[in-house]
């Protein structure tokens, strides 16, 4: 069983740069597809975006076009999501998910996910 890890979160400060990174607990991180949703208290969790493992097409939810930045590492089994100029309302906790097949990943039918790492943008 597969089990990912989200790691980079903490506080920062508006306008300071922030990333978080994904890895496999075992093993490589090597899904068909990824993604980075987010969650703050009492709302559903929410897309941020998308990469095709393999050949690393991005798409984004049109909050985060922009502003946020998805990419990999295919050797090291690495997902990563950098922030762009981080604002308060971006605090949340960041979760990382992978699904293992094409089928899945269109219709994000997730296989696994991180147990989140809470981000807190200070203004």
């Amino acid at each position: 069983q597969v089990r990912l890890q989200e790691a980079g979160g903490g506080l920062v400060q508006a306008g300071d740069s922030m990333s978080l990174s994904c890895t496999a607990s075992s093993g490589t991180f090597s899904p068909y597809g990824a993604s980075w949703w987010r969650q703050v208290p009492a709302k559903e969790r929410e897309f941020v975006g998308t990469i095709d493992w393999g050949n690393g097409g991005t798409w984004y939810a049109d909050f985060a076009w922009g502003r946020f930045k998805i990419s990999r590492d295919k050797v090291g089994g690495i997902l990563y999501l950098q922030f762009n100029n981080p604002q308060p309302d971006d605090t949340a906790v960041y979760y990382c998910a992978g699904a293992s097949s094409a089928e899945k990943y269109y219709s994000r039918q997730y296989d696994h996910w991180g147990q989140g790492t809470q981000v807190t943008v200070s203004s």
